[in-house]
């Protein structure tokens, strides 16, 4: 209907004031709940061919728009906005086709479909996913669907930081205090177990600055000349060199870690296309490091260390490698954007990475255009806040950080515990029951962090996800099998939805409300693409699901006598439900057929 309308107008231009009107200047929207319309013409740019006041060319714009259009029935001119009614016959036309539409993302494709990678999760192998990774690999995923269902041809990419003086702690730990003791020997899932030397790390670290403390040693320097550390550092000098001991050590935790990240990547429900490492990747980025310093486009201390000077870009001196001529985190950012590039081709690469990582980010996009790759303005830094619980934030090295693994089980025990108090689910199998409670578990949890603006730090509370009646993942979750319930009535009835027959159907106001609020859908979508914004479709099927609830509230469905309001009301049941299990899809949240 916007292109229809805006063709129109560019005729009422021509017609009225006798002049072309670029596209651009023709501005159309939704028109604002608190006004009456269903499309809004932003006047003032057409003020320069009317030569005349806003109100006025509303006026005119709209009478002949009214004149037209058969499917404009009214206008109202309000401060220089022209807002439009529509009938509600068109109304019914769009949801005749709509509700027959089998793939509900076809409104939703691009013209211009893109080659995108979209980085995600990017753990580290000294310590388990925690809640943080958890927000970090649900935006990662639901990009990728959203991003998929607008068309793009969009690759999920995972960077295992998989080296590192953070690595090496978890590995002399290990060897200086595990007595030999493995995944296996123990019972821990491997990632856990492995963090679990980390912790041990930091706390030995600790003790050890603060003798050297009490000795008279100042702080910064008790914590570089501290034991543990130096042998740390060490460690990675010998990795890097190639030693066989610390490498095959390195092998052996690092598939323990790997092992019990796959296992948690499985109850998230989140995958990869490819997964880089940074055991790889890092090399490349020391070629390119050496390259430009031998180009003269970096420049190195006397200490041997490599430096980038941006400051001509407005940034900093930038450090590339080390003294004893090991990576920093940087280099292997160079290098995996090369390798990536090399594979895919990409217009754009998104990282989902923290907005502490800000700066990290400016400098990596404006390092690699000094050093000749053009493409680096397709390296796009997806920064989002932190999350945190109501108790506050989490600390890897101390042990208080809330692993993954455990929030997903207590997810479950909680969906449990509240299916059961509301006495939902008598008659189900108990197989039945744990496949509804993982679902539900899963889905509010997924929902609470996706439904924030990502670019805002966030509170998780597990309760509070669990809500029935709020702004939930149950709560539309609920509605979808609602939805499911009328439909299985319906066919132990023999009432079967003819489509065909809608058109012979005069619906009240509130139907078409719910109606416009479904052609909603691939709008939001193509929005939520273009912002980065998962939380557009949360807060979407939030909506919808308030908005159909009422519906439901007020209207009788299967016990409706006329044949043919029944029918159309069946089918707006169903394309709702269509809309919310497609909107919770690009959530990556599965919807149970019955609650």
């Amino acid at each position: 209907m916007e292109s229809v309308i805006k063709n129109c107008i560019k005729e009422a231009i021509k017609t009225l004031y006798n002049s072309d009107a670029e596209d651009e200047l023709i501005q159309i929207q939704e028109t604002r709940k608190d006004f009456r319309g269903d499309f809004t013409l932003v006047v003032f740019p057409l003020l320069r061919f009317s030569k005349n006041t806003p109100e006025q060319t509303g006026k005119d714009i709209g009478s002949y728009l009214s004149e037209k259009l058969p499917a404009v029935t009214g206008f109202n001119v309000i401060k220089g906005f022209l807002n439009l009614e529509i009938s509600d016959r068109w109304w019914m036309e769009y949801f005749r086709t709509t509700a027959g539409e089998e793939d509900l993302f076809s409104y939703c494709r691009v013209e211009h479909p893109e080659t995108i990678l979209v980085e995600y999760s990017s753990p580290n192998t000294n310590k388990p996913l925690h809640l943080g990774h958890i927000r970090n690999n649900l935006l990662g995923y639901s990009l990728f669907r959203i991003l998929s269902s607008c068309g793009h041809n969009v690759y999920k990419t995972n960077i295992v930081n998989d080296r590192g003086i953070h690595i090496c702690k978890s590995m002399l730990a290990w060897q200086k205090y595990s007595n030999g003791e493995t995944p296996q020997s123990t019972g821990m899932k491997g990632d856990h177990f492995v963090g679990k030397y980390y912790v041990t790390f930091e706390r030995e670290y600790k003790a050890q600055i603060e003798e050297l403390a009490q000795q008279g040693t100042g702080e910064a320097e008790a914590r570089n000349s501290a034991p543990l550390m130096q042998e740390a550092r060490d460690m990675l000098v010998k990795w890097e060199a190639g030693d066989k001991e610390i490498v095959d050590l390195w092998r052996m935790m690092n598939s323990w870690v790997y092992e019990g990240f796959e296992e948690t990547y499985r109850m998230l429900g989140v995958d990869f296309d490819k997964i880089y490492y940074e055991s790889e990747t890092y090399k490349t980025g020391k070629e390119i490091v050496l390259s430009a310093l031998r180009d003269k486009i970096l420049y190195s201390h006397n200490d041997n260390s490599i430096w980038a000077d941006l400051t001509a870009e407005g940034l900093d001196h930038k450090v590339l490698q080390r003294s004893d001529g090991t990576a920093v985190y940087i280099t292997q950012d160079l290098g995996t954007a090369v390798a990536r590039h090399k594979d895919y081709g990409f217009e754009k690469t998104i990282y989902v990475v923290g907005n502490e990582q800000n700066y990290h980010f400016q400098v990596l996009r404006v390092l690699m255009k000094k050093l000749g790759y053009e493409w680096a303005d397709g390296l796009i830094h997806f920064s989002y806040g932190m999350v945190e619980l109501p108790d506050g934030k989490m600390k890897s090295r101390e042990g208080t950080t809330v692993d993954a693994d455990d929030l997903i089980k207590e997810m479950k025990e909680t969906a449990r515990d509240v299916s059961m108090e509301l006495g939902k689910l008598s008659g189900f199998s108990e197989e039945e029951k744990a496949d509804i409670f993982r679902k539900i578990g899963l889905g509010a949890l997924k929902y609470y962090i996706l439904k924030v603006d990502p670019h805002k730090n966030m509170t998780f509370n597990p309760v509070e996800s669990i809500d029935f009646n709020g702004n939930t993942g149950p709560f539309i979750q609920y509605t979808y099998a609602r939805i499911g319930s009328v439909y299985r009535k319906a066919g132990e009835m023999g009432i079967e939805p003819d489509i065909s027959q809608l058109m012979s159907t005069r619906p009240g106001q509130k139907e078409i409300d719910l109606i416009k609020l479904l052609r909603r859908f691939p709008v939001t979508v193509r929005e939520a693409a273009a912002a980065y914004s998962p939380a557009m479709i949360a807060n979407y099927c939030y909506e919808l699901s308030k908005e159909y609830n009422q519906f439901y509230h007020d209207f009788s469905i299967l016990g409706e006598e006329n044949m043919a309001l029944r029918n159309f009301r069946l089918i707006l049941s169903g394309l709702t439900s269509r809309v919310l299990s497609s909107g919770m899809w690009l959530l990556g949240i599965e919807m149970p057929e019955r609650m």
